[in-house]
């Protein structure tokens, strides 16, 4: 494979150039001792059977093309003093990593039992993928890492987000190329038109073609040379290829671009930083390394007459059987005694100075790098007081406030006082999510063509909108896990599309609480809005609460949801959420008109409590009820509020209950949740033996699994969305999933024993009241006055 390079030279000294290259074959050999090794770290004597590990796991193809970018990316950190992290797209080369670690010294001062000699490396091999030992990815245990890479798809977007408001940071982003197929990846390209060069850091993308994936060639390394140059070029991006195999060549030609690279960052960043407030420096295409290198590259050649460098079959483990096959490990110790380690350590097992001189010192090691352990950088949000936007309340049940609208207020605050460590997310959707208020402070990021009559654009903008959720969810993350605070709004049903990137953030979280040098970073918050049950006017395709069913799957150290039934009481949600660490807060609140139950005092109680009864609304006056009606979500509140105050009028001597559920976890027992009420608790708000009609947001089995091993749960009649709906109006929407106050009266009378003829007649005027309504909507196209205009006060 012929070296070929746009920028041409070779800045290596011979010292310079052996020193790099003897860093890359220390670090080359450790990935591989990884895979397969667990005893003869040094190979000290031939490989036995009992020196090879019983399963062979890890992945070798893209491992020597992300340890050559490292070694490199050492050099330019000394001899530039630069501020800068790695990111490892293709995560799953998690060897390349924990060798480099490793070998800057990070590794065996994270992890002492892990020390820099033979019994350190017999230790650092075992421990790869397996039992009791590390994973195979780059994940949370590897020091530097702030990507794991399990799931493809956000190196770009994760680099982003760890620029934004760094402005002395740049991020090294290696692109794998299978990863370079992915919908995410593909849509964070465009990062370039939201990245500031004069208050942001800069980020380098290094598209890493080596040609295949598991079993197939990857696309961009099969299409003409000059077609991926558009590509790369349209997406804002001036592309310098380096392409070749033979190593000394190739460190040269690395080594020339890089820095070419480095100094056009350098230059877009004077010319911006130059320009004076007020005015726009023009936005100019940022470099970006296409390296192109064979999969596998200094592994072996061929195994029993099949290709293997260059070709899929390098992906994971290149040689099979190595126990039981005297020929395979031959192969094997053959490769790996062709990177010669006893020039690379020395007696007892250490770097030998050469090799140790190439990296960084203390900070500067990207695997020491502050940036990749948020945690320490983390500081709190300077918060305006959420009672500052109260809303006046006169009563329960009274206004009609739009909840996001209010929040929208006290957002535009937290923007204002916190303009380099705060930023809030959306895919296009900040307005129509009622939250247009922080639009007084800041501007949309925009750093693309702006027409003269576009609203709201500014290159320095707080405000993060691009039509991707991936990106939003992708800048966010790299956001926070290099020490900074965020918000991401989305309409509820579109959440869905980063289900996955929440299950990897999840699990990092849940892997980082284990780890005592992993410090705590802030909380990834969700404000899921444009419901359910208001989507009217969308209809069907955007009818979806399951996003909280897949939250609960997650370890309850991590998640919470959250469902305030009111603006003041999501006023202060918000406000705690702002503050949490190491956690996933799920918030889902209306944007439309609602009515009001809580002043604020009372919402800070009701939050704080996450469960209780409403007393104003219940005529148990203190004794058993008859029957308990829960709630939790806006919605699902103004219907059983409504059901409450239809059965005191007509079943005055029928004791109601009304629960309020605001904290969803805290129906889990304390034994399963840190937020779970005890059974005593429990069995006191919800009874032992009295049916309980609980109408939730969301799909009706998940209150059932919740609340599984209670008591009463057998007597738990859950009323929720089940997939019924349509174009049409607010009401209709919960008649058609029996979520509306005349079928929650209904179930109480059906539910609650010895009611007698009275109640039967009140069943019968509840179903007319459902027929009459039916026939209004489709008649008039709204819903009936007495729904529209309906308030406790006017029972």
């Amino acid at each position: 494979m012929t070296t070929q390079s746009t920028v041409a030279g070779a800045p290596l000294s011979a010292t310079e150039l052996g020193r790099l290259d003897a860093w890359w074959r220390a670090a080359n050999y450790l990935a591989v001792g990884q895979i397969y090794l667990m005893d003869n770290p040094l190979l000290r004597t031939p490989l036995e059977p009992q020196h090879i590990k019983p399963r062979l796991l890890g992945h070798w193809g893209t491992t020597p093309g992300l340890t050559f970018v490292y070694a490199h990316l050492n050099r330019v950190i000394s001899a530039r003093d630069l501020d800068l992290i790695n990111i490892m797209g293709p995560g799953h080369g998690g060897p390349a990593a924990v060798a480099a670690a490793y070998l800057d010294g990070t590794y065996s001062e994270l992890y002492p039992r892990v020390t820099p000699d033979e019994h350190g490396l017999e230790r650092l091999f075992t421990q790869f993928s397996f039992p009791g030992g590390i994973p195979s990815h780059v994940a949370p245990e590897t020091p530097g890492s702030i990507h794991e890479g399990g799931e493809l798809g956000y190196a770009l977007s994760h680099a982003y987000g760890a620029a934004f408001d760094n402005p002395d940071l740049t991020v090294a982003a290696i692109v794998g190329d299978g990863e370079a197929e992915s919908g995410p990846l593909a849509a964070s390209w465009h990062s370039t038109k939201f990245v500031d060069p004069r208050r942001d850091g800069a980020v380098l993308p290094i598209l890493h073609l080596n040609g295949y994936k598991i079993a197939s060639p990857t696309v961009l390394a099969r299409i003409p040379s000059d077609e991926l140059d558009s590509l790369l070029r349209g997406v804002g991006h001036t592309p310098y290829v380096v392409s070749g195999s033979d190593p000394e060549e190739m460190h040269q030609a690395f080594a020339a671009t890089l820095d070419h690279c480095l100094d056009e960052i350098k230059q877009i960043q004077d010319e911006a930083r130059a320009v004076g407030a007020g005015s726009t420096a023009p936005r100019r295409p940022w470099p970006m390394i296409v390296l192109r290198s064979p999969k596998g590259w200094t592994g072996p050649d061929e195994l029993d007459g099949q290709r293997v460098e260059g070709f899929w079959r390098s992906h994971q483990v290149p040689i099979g059987g190595v126990r039981d096959d005297d020929g395979h490990r031959q192969v094997l110790e053959s490769w790996m005694r062709s990177y010669r380690p006893e020039e690379l350590f020395d007696d007892h097992g250490a770097p030998v100075a050469e090799i140790a001189g190439l990296y960084p010192r203390g900070e500067r090691r990207m695997s020491a790098n502050p940036h990749t352990n948020g945690g320490l950088l983390l500081r709190d949000l300077h918060l305006p007081d959420f009672r500052d936007h109260a809303v006046p309340v006169d009563g329960p049940g009274t206004g009609a406030v739009e909840a996001t609208d209010t929040l929208g207020g006290y957002l535009r605050e937290v923007v204002r006082r916190n303009d380099d460590n705060f930023r809030m997310f959306a895919p296009d959707e900040n307005n129509s999510n009622r939250l247009q208020d922080v639009l007084e402070v800041t501007g949309r990021t925009w750093n693309a063509e702006t027409e003269p009559y576009d609203e709201g654009l500014a290159v320095d903008g707080r405000l993060m909108e691009i039509l991707s959720e991936h990106t939003c969810q992708g800048w966010l993350e790299g956001y926070l896990l290099t020490g900074r605070h965020g918000l991401f709004s989305c309409y509820e049903a579109f959440t869905h599309i980063v289900d996955s990137m929440f299950n990897q953030h999840a699990k990092w979280l849940k892997t980082t609480r284990e780890l005592d040098w992993r410090q705590a970073i802030a909380s990834l918050n969700y404000l899921l809005t444009s419901h359910v049950w208001h989507q009217d006017h969308n209809g069907f395709s955007h009818q979806d609460p399951g996003f909280i069913d897949h939250v609960v799957n997650k370890k309850a150290d991590v998640v919470r949801v959250y469902l305030p039934p009111d603006a003041n009481t999501l006023l202060t949600v918000v406000d705690g959420c702002l503050r949490s660490k190491e956690q996933v807060n799920v918030i889902v609140a209306g944007k439309q008109p609602a009515l009001q139950y809580l002043t604020m005092d009372q919402a800070v109680e009701h939050a704080a409590k996450g469960i209780d009864r409403w007393d104003w609304a219940s005529n148990d006056d203190g004794r058993e009820p008859d029957v308990v009606l829960a709630c939790a979500g806006d919605v699902p509140t103004l219907e059983t509020v409504a059901a409450a105050a239809l059965l005191r009028e007509h079943l005055p001597e029928l004791r109601v209950r009304v629960v309020n559920v605001v904290d969803l976890m805290r129906l889990q027992a304390e034994e399963a949740h840190p937020h779970g009420l005890s059974s005593a608790d429990f069995d006191a708000l919800f009874t032992t033996d009295r049916p309980v009609l609980f109408a939730y947001h969301g799909y009706p089995w998940l209150i059932h699994r919740l609340t599984y091993a209670r008591t009463n749960h057998d007597n738990f009649h859950v009323r929720g969305y089940v997939e019924e709906g349509t174009t049409t109006t607010p009401f209709d929407m919960t008649v058609l999933n029996r979520l509306d106050r005349f079928d929650l009266a209904i179930d109480v009378i059906d539910h609650v024993p010895g009611l007698g003829e009275e109640a039967a007649a009140v069943r019968e005027m509840l179903t007319d009241k459902l027929a009459e309504h039916r026939a209004y909507v489709q008649t008039h196209g709204e819903d009936m006055p007495e729904i529209r205009d309906w308030r406790w006060e006017t029972r």
